[in-house]
């Protein structure tokens, strides 16, 4: 059939099932906002368009008097970009596809834009095209490739005087966000598509819905491209593809509708800050935590590292991602292509949370219990269920508990002063 471009239509589309099978995906935010390097990805709108004290003075004491933000844009080298390490890096992390800002709220393209004279990653800063150079990298390990695009620009001359205009004219749009946005699905032909930037403004002025129309009717990748929520507002956790609903979003409960949690190693921004302390960044625990509740709930995870302005993912991210890595290479069958159970996580406690995979149901257990015992009131087990801890050899006993459900024991731990840290998933047959 082909789309119309209105959202009855368009939102009828069913969501290419690539996405929700792969379940884990890295997110990198990079751009001229890595050459501060400080306070988040929002630092020329904290520092001149809000006039926020803290960026004035640390604008005045790091650069020459009168320095612009495009004066940063040189210093945005990624002279140690390596986008094939990065693919490998993003591998081993477990990803199954990597979302990458092709250009934030600054309005700097990270391809040659040709519509972005001078403010892009060829004419200027490395001159190379960023989008290019990754995307070759990730299909060469056979990740899925997703262009994150902001719709506005904070100081866009067009759309200033398009927002003056209260919206009614829209030549920021037809000069610049959706030239883009065509360049860049015929130039590299997207898996996904990250919308955002689009809240001061409703999708009739960004044209969202005849470019959604000719995305899933004539793109290149109309059969295969997923797209997210933010198109417009009031758009968001209502119309497009997979719904992102807001930074960090955790719907608490199984939502209708597939969804994705996108999340960042460094807590406090999304971009590279090169003052970021070690309590800033998310443990190995709260990792893994995110991870399973976003699956058990039907949700995809997205997990961010912002790169510094040399292009280097520094180790202490490298780490982070490695040891998800190493989790997935244990539990990964609980995680990829899984779906949500009939019960999403044990009511009396929310360290168990459950996925499944036709008749076999995953007990993912988030704290290793006292006893070495594992009580699950949910599953009904059969005379003929069988038990095995994912990462560990042979089958398990386990006898039917007083009340409903199972009792599970698992092997012996050596003591130790601290508890394991990160989870573990129970694998389940003949229960129902």
């Amino acid at each position: 059939p082909r789309y119309r471009p209105d959202w009855a239509s368009l939102d009828a589309r069913p969501l290419p099932a690539w996405y929700d099978r792969a379940k884990v995906g890295v997110f990198v935010h990079w751009g001229v906002f890595s050459v501060p390097a400080w306070g988040s990805e929002w630092f020329w709108w904290h520092w001149q368009g809000q006039h926020d004290a803290a960026y004035e003075s640390f604008v005045r004491r790091r650069f020459p008097p009168g320095t612009t933000y495009a004066e940063f844009a040189p210093h945005f080298t990624a002279y140690d970009f390596q986008p094939r390490q990065w693919a490998q890096l993003f591998q081993r992390a477990g990803a199954r596809y990597v979302v990458l800002t092709t250009k934030h709220h600054e309005g700097f393209t990270n391809w040659g834009s040709p519509v972005s004279w001078n403010w892009n990653s060829v004419d200027t800063g490395p001159h190379r095209d960023l989008v290019a150079e990754l995307g070759e990298a990730l299909r060469e390990s056979n990740l899925r490739y997703g262009l994150y695009h902001s719709l506005m620009e904070w100081f866009n001359p067009l759309y200033l005087a398009d927002k003056q205009n209260d919206f009614k004219t829209q030549n920021f749009v037809l000069k610049k966000t959706m030239p883009e946005l065509y360049d860049l699905v015929l130039k590299y032909k997207p898996d996904l598509i990250w919308s955002d930037g689009d809240w001061e403004a409703p999708d009739s002025y960004w044209n969202s819905t005849s470019f959604l129309a000719w995305l899933y009717n004539d793109s290149p990748v109309k059969d295969t491209v997923v797209v997210n929520d933010r198109w417009g507002r009031g758009c968001s956790c209502r119309h497009g593809g997979f719904y992102n609903c807001a930074d960090k979003y955790r719907p608490g409960t199984l939502p209708g509708h597939k969804w994705e949690m996108c999340s960042s190693l460094d807590r406090l921004s999304w971009g590279y800050r090169s003052n970021v302390s070690l309590p800033e960044v998310m443990d190995e625990m709260s990792m893994i935590q995110e991870l399973v509740q976003t699956v058990s709930l039907g949700g995809n995870y997205l997990l961010n590292v912002g790169p510094t302005k040399e292009g280097v993912i520094v180790p202490i991210f490298q780490e982070r991602l490695l040891a998800l890595g190493r989790w997935l290479d244990t539990n990964g069958e609980a995680i990829y292509e899984s779906q949500p159970w009939r019960v999403q996580m044990e009511n009396t406690t929310d360290t168990v949370w459950y996925t499944s995979k036709g008749p076999v149901v995953f007990a993912i257990f988030l704290l290793w219990p006292r006893d070495s015992v594992l009580h699950l009131s949910s599953p009904i087990p059969s005379p003929g269920t069988q038990v095995t801890l994912l990462g560990f050899a042979g089958t398990l006993e386990w006898q039917i508990q007083p009340g409903p459900g199972m009792l599970i024991t698992l092997p012996y731990m050596l003591p130790s002063p601290l508890p394991p840290q990160s989870g573990w998933v129970v694998k389940l047959e003949g229960v129902k």
